[in-house]
């Protein structure tokens, strides 16, 4: 691709390092920016400086936070005997889009994937042992996407899980194989979550 001037030739090559953002596509974000205030503009840059320099994770949960402990885990409301275990922040999202959860969550930081050299070290495995040391919690719920790699590391998990006197349990399988939890339907996701099932069982099905 040809550019008239270096600035732009620039900005398109940043944009164009974003997931799924193709050079026309970056070339089109960058021409809107351009025809924009700049007012507008250094909202928009300063809005990504700022969320790079100050987000923080919660250090209970490890949720993508504005506060050292996320406003899930201080929410007073919430059910601290149930944990549900997601691989990211975007599977918060959808779980609480459902309206069928109020519990806690724990945000794994990723799925065990022998392909991808990531195990059960690489994750936030043994932080959720240490809160599961607290009597409240009763029920830790899997909710990690159909794939193999989620299996695979809520096979792992249970095995971590399985000595402490709680509920293991998981999403109930209205999932496809292969799906994604972050592009499940709200009324699936919510379903699941309503119907879910002691992991044992679920290995008979």
């Amino acid at each position: 691709m040809n550019f008239s001037s270096k600035l732009l030739e620039d900005a398109v090559a940043e944009f164009s390092k974003l997931p799924g953002v193709g050079q026309k596509t970056a070339l089109r974000l960058v021409l809107h920016l351009l025809k924009q205030d700049r007012t507008e503009v250094e909202r928009f840059s300063g809005a990504i400086s700022n969320l790079r320099n100050n987000i923080q994770f919660c250090q209970t949960c490890h949720n993508i936070s504005d506060h050292v402990v996320c406003e899930i885990c201080t929410a007073p409301k919430r059910d601290r005997g149930l944990i549900c275990v997601v691989e990211d922040t975007r599977d918060v999202m959808a779980v609480e889009n459902t309206n069928q959860y109020n519990g806690l969550y724990h945000v794994l930081g990723g799925l065990i994937s022998p392909m991808d050299g990531i195990g059960p070290s690489d994750l936030e495995v043994d932080t959720l042992v240490e809160r599961l040391k607290e009597n409240e919690v009763r029920e830790v719920i899997f909710a990690l996407s159909a794939t193999m790699e989620g299996d695979t590391t809520i096979f792992y998990l249970n095995k971590r899980l399985k000595s402490y006197n709680i509920t293991i349990s998981t999403i109930a399988r209205g999932i496809a194989f292969g799906g994604e939890l972050e592009y499940v339907d709200e009324l699936t996701l919510g379903r699941s979550i309503a119907t879910r099932v002691p992991y044992e069982n679920s290995l008979s099905r």
